[in-house]
């Protein structure tokens, strides 16, 4: 059965589309089956992975609400062995049908096991809130990725969301597992970078990647072209990086 991860933060911009669609590209071009969930209404790893959102017709939406198979949802990318479920503005009213629906928090779940053994990886690029939409992918998933930017404020909100996890493992989700934090938007130049680092690495110790993400131009300018960096300039310092990622997860889940 393929894991699940999925990508948290409720603080926005914090990096978690841009770790969705380049760790995704990067476990793919290892030759892993990979499935992106684009869980978020903003549709960024949508667009980011060379679809135009207003043209979707089936999405992650249409799956939650029980209007479509999610077999008939997945798109292709540019990178072979990676595979796309889109998002839509219409996921934004998600949470409201859903209020009646018995057993809500566990839709995706239901969803994603249709599809689990047919791929080694599924993340879920999660919304920056802790709503029920949210709550569905955490319910869903084997582990969290929690992305931390290396600025200022970068651990605001974050014991928000390990309480969030701590209740979704008692209540729904007694296997989800925190997969690690991930350190993002580094910039070695900046004295405050590196407190953020050290103050992150000092309080979570093992909790922690050893990879670092790098601010980096490439990783900015890629989803402008609907490509992952590593397809946009695959020697880039930010491609690289999340190469060096994907083999640091794999490396866990190898018999």
């Amino acid at each position: 059965m393929g894991k699940i991860i999925a990508i948290a933060n409720q603080k926005g911009g914090v990096g978690k589309t841009t770790t969705a669609m380049n760790l995704a590209a990067s476990m793919a071009v290892l030759e892993y089956k990979t499935l992106v969930i684009d869980a978020d209404p903003q549709a960024n790893t949508t667009s980011g992975l060379g679809h135009n959102p207003r043209e979707i017709e089936k999405s992650i939406y249409e799956c939650m609400v029980g209007k479509a198979d999610i077999k008939d949802c997945i798109l292709e990318s540019e990178v072979s062995y990676l595979h796309l479920v889109p998002s839509h503005i219409n996921l934004v009213g998600a949470e409201v049908e859903m209020v009646n629906i018995s057993s809500r928090e566990e839709k995706m779940r239901e969803v994603l096991k249709e599809v689990q053994d047919d791929y080694d990886f599924i993340l879920i690029d999660c919304a920056p809130s802790l709503g029920l939409i949210t709550v569905n992918a955490l319910t869903a998933s084997n582990s969290v990725i929690i992305p931390v930017q290396c600025e200022y404020f970068a651990l605001e909100g974050l014991g928000k969301l390990l309480n969030t996890i701590t209740i979704i493992q008692k209540r729904l989700n007694s296997k989800l597992e925190i997969e690690g934090i991930l350190l993002t938007m580094y910039d070695v130049r900046l004295r405050l970078s590196n407190q953020v680092v050290e103050e992150v690495q000092t309080h979570f110790k093992n909790m922690v990647f050893e990879t670092i993400i790098p601010r980096n131009v490439k990783l900015s300018e890629s989803p402008s072209f609907g490509i992952p960096a590593i397809v946009h300039d695959a020697e880039s310092k930010g491609s690289l990086a999340y190469l060096s990622l994907a083999k640091e997860i794999a490396d866990r889940y190898k018999n």
